[in-house]
């Protein structure tokens, strides 16, 4: 399969702390991916090195571009690794909380907007196509997101599951080739969590992306998930597809628990 994002031998230390040690993963294109290990193991610190808010002490990040090619993204600042390409989610919660519904999602839209500063304060006819472009395309991601009737609601205003949902529809808002959702279902309710199963589907097939994700509903990854990656002390333990990871010993031994069934 062609690799969308290929991570090689990425590691990070704080302090002496090896955070991360020679932590290597590949999502392929169309693929959904887990990176799963028990609390502490390093999965959100490998999220901000991939994404450009750490910077690993080795390793490679690498980017399959279809218009420049392989783009090596360690050492970019993180709204040109968005621009290239490559969007996220927090684990908690990171919306504009005095901004409306509309305007989180077209905050997210900025790494794709082309009038300069100066043709945006001239109110040329170029500038104001564009901005009425953004505003029609946020409110289709809404939609998507059935956000739509929230729309003018301040962002703070919104119970949590449709906080989720913004945040997702803000990362998909920058037409990333790779999403990354970090814990996405963290604090959901089975109901939700079903729900929101079936939209990071839909998000893989309509936007014809890549999706990588780390969470801890382990009934979610298993069914989910084309593959499984396993951490433990911030580094790899196992890897392969989800019945297979399930029945791994160290896997079984680290995170999922004796009485654990896949």
């Amino acid at each position: 399969m062609e690799k969308a994002l290929e991570v090689s031998g990425l590691s990070i230390s704080f302090g002496g702390l090896k955070a991360v040690s020679n932590m290597s993963l590949t999502v392929n294109k169309g693929e959904i991916v887990a990176l799963i290990g028990p609390n502490g193991a390093g999965k959100t610190t490998f999220f901000n090195c991939v994404t450009g808010l750490y910077r690993p002490n080795s390793g490679t990040v690498r980017l399959n571009h279809p218009e420049r090619g392989e783009i090596d993204l360690k050492g970019l600042a993180p709204h040109v690794i968005t621009s290239l390409g490559l969007a996220r989610t927090f684990q908690n919660i990171r919306l504009f909380s005095k901004m409306t519904v509309l305007e989180n999602v077209m905050m997210g839209m900025h790494s794709r907007t082309k009038a300069g500063i100066f043709t945006a304060l001239t109110g040329s006819r170029y500038a104001r196509a564009e901005e009425q472009r953004i505003v029609d395309e946020s409110y289709e991601l809404l939609e998507f997101l059935n956000l739509q009737k929230l729309y003018k609601a301040n962002a703070k205003s919104l119970p949590y599951g449709d906080q989720r949902r913004l945040e997702i529809a803000r990362a998909l808002a920058a037409a990333p080739l790779v999403l990354l959702l970090d814990e996405p279902a963290a604090g959901m309710n089975p109901h939700e969590t079903l729900e929101l199963k079936e939209l990071v589907r839909q998000i893989r097939d309509r936007f014809k992306l890549s999706v990588l994700l780390i969470e801890h509903d382990m009934s979610m990854v298993m069914s989910l998930s084309d593959r499984v990656y396993v951490m433990e002390y911030g580094s790899p333990i196992a890897d392969g597809k989800p019945a297979d990871v399930s029945r791994d010993p160290a896997v079984i031994k680290a995170y999922l628990g004796e009485e654990y069934n896949a």
